[in-house]
């Protein structure tokens, strides 16, 4: 009878598959277990006149750093504090108005059970997550939510894999509840996220990166193409604006020009107005340059009319929203 293999002898992608299905399952065993308790830690964060402080420590500390990022990333101010560091005076930090997230798979983490009586005693609520209904922590906290697994995903079932899985996706549970009951908006975070690709695409207008004043190549509609070439070739824009006064009436382009070039003859002397076109792409100002990005994409046109009640007051080219990071 053939012995079974060692998993040393496994290809790498099966055990990485028995790896992604036992942490698939902690999670989905998570589902099952939800229940008031739940309610109650999503309302405790509504109510929060403070802010969320989130503590463990090794695996579960890795964790908990993540589970207030993502908090504070979502509408919920909070913050991470090392429970050893709490303990001496970090705690200081910490106010009754606050809640305390305490993260510990089995629930007895002797700095987090040292300093929870503490912020009690201070009127701190508090949350804890661990693997065990019964431990010492989940008797100290208001409301208790258990990550418990069957099994970790290490095959000597003791470097926490699922168990952190499963502790990391019902904080996760735990924020995006919290983010929606609270009408959580895309603005909201970009907000959060102003160097971000998202914060760019939410919170830049057209008039921030629109050039404009003497920027803005434009010619006269009583101008000839010869005019427009010089103003095209001043400017760098590949385009000139055709205005009357200060109201848009065309626009005229290298394309156009090309295609001119292309019939033949002298045109230097062409009025614009007979071959402009009289449709350019326009926006507003305060429009967001992501729509411009979306326009110009549509459009297939390299230049946007920048208009204000009819008026010429910008020019946005796809160069200045890629300078913008838009797109």
């Amino acid at each position: 009878m053939q012995s079974p293999a060692s998993p040393a002898s496994l290809p790498a992608t099966e055990l990485a598959r028995e790896v992604l299905e036992i942490e698939a399952d902690a999670v989905r065993a998570l589902i099952a277990r939800l229940d008031e308790r739940f309610d109650r830690a999503v309302q405790m964060l509504l109510d929060c006149k403070g802010r969320v402080v989130v503590s463990g420590i090794g695996k579960s500390g890795h964790i908990g750093n993540k589970i207030a990022a993502t908090f504070a990333s979502t509408g919920t101010p909070a913050f991470f504090v090392h429970p050893a560091e709490a303990m001496h005076g970090d705690l200081g930090m910490v106010t009754g108005d606050d809640v305390f997230i305490a993260i510990s798979y089995s629930g007895s983490a002797a700095e987090l059970v040292t300093i929870m009586p503490v912020l009690k005693r201070a009127g701190c609520k508090l949350i804890a997550l661990t693997g065990r209904d019964e431990s010492d922590l989940a008797r100290l906290a208001d409301v208790h939510l258990n990550v418990a697994v069957e099994r970790e995903a290490c095959p000597l079932d003791l470097a926490p894999t699922a168990s952190t899985t499963a502790t990391l996706a019902l904080g996760d549970a735990l924020a995006v509840a919290a983010l929606t009951k609270r009408g959580f908006r895309k603005e909201d975070f970009a907000r959060s996220h102003p160097g971000g690709a998202l914060g760019r695409r939410l919170l830049t207008h057209v008039h921030n990166v629109m050039r404009q004043g003497d920027a803005v190549p434009r010619v006269d509609h009583k101008a000839t193409v010869k005019d427009a070439l010089f103003e095209i070739t001043k400017k760098g824009m590949g385009a000139t604006a055709v205005v009357d006064g200060e109201r848009l009436v065309g626009v005229f382009t290298d394309g156009d020009l090309r295609r001119l070039i292309e019939r033949g003859g002298d045109i230097r002397d062409t009025p614009l107005a007979d071959v402009m076109s009289r449709t350019p792409t326009t926006i507003g100002p305060d429009a967001l340059a992501a729509e411009a990005a979306d326009l110009i994409d549509r459009t297939r046109r390299n230049v946007i009319m920048v208009l204000r009640d009819g008026h010429l007051v910008g020019i946005l080219h796809t160069n200045d929203l890629m300078a913008a990071k838009v797109i």
